[in-house]
């Protein structure tokens, strides 16, 4: 197939073009590489070094004789160009990655609540709207997340994307199913929310074939082509905005930081390998719907962890001290997370789950690639709130100048 990875310089999207490429289809990337400009303005960089999208393409195509082929292309503002991209290259899928993807980064201020919104949104319309007007039969596959539930304590399984409901009507009770009730804890995860009321109307009233997989967090760091050349290595992320939870404590045991829990360390998450993830993309492109159909949701998800047995785990295994810090989330303290996942399952996903052998891999890159870190940037500062702002902890480990006076 002719795949085209929107977004494709990222966390994810680099390991999928790759992991596509290497399956024999022809991969196009298109994006406007607005990770890497948020790394200038955050002043932090990927733990692992990365080269720039041409010399990693250089470099797939040295020790595979694949060819990946990179567009600069901004979905959000180009319209006219995505378009007319679309209509050059008519792509046979499409995989929709190109969203500001960070929870923290979009609380940060009004600004960056501002950019996530019209970034995001923007870009999955005008793929919507460009895909109509093409008319391109592509099949498209978004990346959502499982945020867009929220993190309740009802207790109840977390069904994959539809819920049964029962509507009282003059003729009686009625049954019918909906999409599942969004309740967003972050800007971010509000426009993730929003894709989905877009992907359920241009399904219904054009026909568009989509898949919308509500993945999990993400850890780990290398799939099998990741590990093909030093120059392949992925994106890392350890700071407070973009660093994922589990990847975080490995690191902050790498380097003999406190491994920072917010709160009472009662939030459970779901969670998802890296190699796992590219996995699950590359069965959703086998399953597509018919045109006609209803979006097709997956909970793309191996298993669930409350945050401060991570932080447990971890700490026995690495000999690190772990520090129970202010919330800088607006979030109940305890919640429980019990998700469906049966139709990856079905399709022969053998998930890969929380071993140490993995978690030490993890570690040993981070030892690595230590003199990289900036200690200062690791605190999970962005608040979502002004009050709760006030609260946010700085300086997990004590190292401020303190008066004596």
């Amino acid at each position: 197939m002719r795949i085209a990875v929107l977004g494709g310089d990222g966390f994810v999207g680099w390991p999928t073009a790759l992991h596509l490429s290497n399956l024999g289809h022809e991969i196009h990337i298109l994006d406007n590489l607005s990770r890497r400009w948020i790394d200038t303005e955050l002043g932090v960089q990927s733990l692992t070094p990365m080269d720039s999208i041409q010399e990693r393409c250089r470099i797939w195509h040295q020790e595979t004789g694949r060819r990946i082929h990179f567009h600069l292309l901004d979905l959000a503002t180009e319209y006219e160009r995505l378009k007319a991209w679309l209509a050059e290259h008519r792509p046979d899928a499409v995989i929709h990655f190109a969203e500001q993807r960070a929870a923290p980064y979009s609380m940060k201020t009004d600004r960056h609540k501002v950019y996530t919104v019209g970034n995001n949104i923007n870009a999955t319309h005008n793929l919507l709207a460009a895909l109509v007007e093409t008319g391109i039969d592509a099949h498209l596959v978004h990346l959502g997340t499982m945020g867009v539930y929220g993190y309740s304590t009802i207790g109840a399984p977390i069904p994959e994307g539809y819920l049964d409901v029962s509507i009282d009507t003059a003729a009686g009770p009625r049954g019918q199913q909906i999409l599942y009730p969004t309740r967003p804890g972050s800007v971010y995860h509000m426009t993730k929310s929003l894709d989905q009321i877009l992907f359920q109307f241009y399904a219904q009233n054009d026909g568009l074939r989509i898949t919308d997989l509500h993945q999990g967090i993400v850890w780990g760091t290398h799939t099998d082509q990741t590990r093909r050349h030093e120059q392949l290595i992925n994106r890392f992320d350890y700071d407070g905005d973009y660093g994922t939870v589990l990847n975080r404590f490995l690191i902050q045991a790498a380097i003999g930081y406190p491994l920072t829990v917010h709160g009472t360390g009662g939030q459970t998450r779901a969670f998802i390998h890296l190699q796992d993830s590219v996995r699950c993309i590359e069965l959703a492109l086998k399953d597509a719907p018919a045109a006609g159909e209803r979006v097709r949701i997956f909970n793309q998800m191996t298993e669930t962890h409350r945050v401060r047995d991570l932080a447990e785990l971890i700490a026995r295994m690495a000999g690190a001290k772990v520090a129970y810090l202010p919330n800088p989330r607006k979030e109940a303290d305890e919640n429980e997370l019990v998700v469906k996942n049966d139709q990856f399952l079905a399709l022969g996903l053998k998930p890969i789950t929380l071993a140490e052998g993995l978690l030490s891999e993890v570690v040993d890159v981070a030892r690595k690639y230590a003199h990289r870190i900036d200690r200062s940037r690791v605190p999970a500062v962005s608040a979502w709130t002004k009050d709760i702002a006030q609260r946010v902890e700085h300086d997990p480990e004590g190292k401020r100048l303190r008066s004596v006076s």
